[in-house]
């Protein structure tokens, strides 16, 4: 795994009676107290966008939807910090500790050099204990992910792979402009750098059954990743989903049916992997739909008493990767 002892030691999160090990449980015993992320745009492209690999962008993205960094006026990062943190407070009225989160578009695609002074901006912030970083599997070339391991040696790292799912005909319908084999890549070289490997993975999306997102559930166990979010396909404005839904072309997930889902994908987990997002949103300015997931505290509780109908938690189908082993023949 990326870093079992920041990612998930040896603390057992069943004991405290829960039913998925969540991400806020996790920073609270990791930190002693709330944690919150702070979003933060360093004005990065990506590949599919720039005509790298594909022109257009994913075809459910527009990423002022999915960052509040996005839609304000741009700013230096330590302001973007300053006024997140001011947000923050104004709802969260104790919490004192902050992860720069490096959020929309992505956010290893430019020169080392670049990387390095935008991020060591952010961890100079007084109030930073830790840094989160959205990318795809694609844009992690060798010399980043060294760079990504020097900064997890001196603090809190999470880097967030878009995974999706690991079909690829559902891949080519997103206009990723990469497979799942790219995805693989990035994980194998990932590994041992000290950072939490987290997933962004995607429910409900067009020609994908149960059975597919139970497939993708049980790929991101077979690669032990550290951590996942997962999160339903909804649609916002100006983008080829939004398009698509409104002709009819794409339905987007009933609630019951993406909570069945989600209870589903979290049977298959490893106890030890965090689940850091079970639902996804946006602002009420920019979202389509379905309505149901603008509310994401009923989304909790509902999944919550899901799982408990089933008498079920996280893990619970999970079955650990089998160790060959090779015995000589026997030849008296």
């Amino acid at each position: 795994m990326g870093n079992p002892a920041t990612a998930c030691g040896h603390y057992d999160w069943r004991a405290a009676g829960l039913r998925y090990y969540s991400y806020n449980h996790f920073l609270r015993h990791k930190f002693g107290g709330r944690v919150q992320k702070v979003s933060i745009d360093a004005r990065f492209t990506c590949p599919n966008v720039d005509g790298t690999v594909a022109v257009g962008g994913c075809t459910f993205c527009d990423n002022r939807s999915f960052s509040p960094s996005r839609r304000i006026k741009r700013q230096e990062i330590a302001d973007q910090i300053d006024e997140g943190i001011r947000q923050l407070r104004r709802r969260y009225h104790r919490v004192e500790r902050f992860i720069a989160y490096f959020q929309p578009a992505t956010n290893t695609y430019a020169p080392v050099e670049r990387l390095r002074a935008v991020y060591e901006e952010a961890l100079a912030h007084e109030a930073i204990i830790g840094m989160a970083i959205g990318t795809r599997p694609d844009c992690v070339p060798d010399d980043v992910l060294d760079l990504l391991g020097e900064i997890a040696g001196r603090t809190y790292l999470s880097i967030e792979y878009g995974m999706q799912t690991m079909h690829d005909r559902s891949l080519d319908w997103m206009n990723r402009g990469h497979h799942h084999d790219a995805f693989v890549d990035a994980m194998a070289r990932s590994r041992g750098r000290g950072f939490e490997i987290c997933a962004h993975v995607m429910l409900g999306l067009p020609g994908e059954t149960r059975e597919c997102m139970r497939e993708t559930a049980r790929e991101v166990a077979r690669l032990e990743l550290d951590a996942v979010k997962i999160h339903n396909l909804y649609a916002v404005r100006n983008t080829p989903l939004a398009e698509q839904v409104d002709r009819g072309e794409v339905t987007l997930m009933e609630r019951d049916d993406y909570l069945g889902a989600v209870a589903d994908f979290l049977e298959l987990l490893p106890p030890t992997t965090l689940v850091e997002r079970i639902s996804g949103d946006a602002p009420p300015d920019y979202f389509i739909g379905p309505a149901w997931c603008l509310d994401k505290p009923a989304v909790r509780l509902a999944l919550d008493a899901e799982l408990q109908r089933r008498d079920t938690r996280q893990g619970k189908c999970y079955l650990a990767p089998q160790v060959a082993t090779c015995s000589a023949p026997d030849t008296a």
